[in-house]
């Protein structure tokens, strides 16, 4: 799964709209926008059409604010 668009955050917790990249299947939930959200979390995430987690040339999106910032 990949992030298609981020509907609403608040402070790093958020809103999104979830793409599977093989059937293109869209899911909203929520999700932590911190670093191992985005490289481990995401990824690994089960497409509940075809069953497909992401491939390995998945690219994490960045956090809005930088690791260790108080928000």
């Amino acid at each position: 799964m990949r992030i298609k668009a981020i509907i609403s955050q608040h402070r790093r917790d958020f809103t999104a709209d979830y793409e599977c990249e093989h059937c293109n299947h869209v899911v909203r939930m929520d999700g932590y926008d911190d670093d191992n959200f985005h490289r481990n979390v995401i990824p690994n995430m089960v497409c509940k059409e075809c069953g497909k987690i992401a491939d390995n040339n998945y690219r994490p999106l960045a956090t809005k604010y930088p690791e260790g910032y108080q928000v």
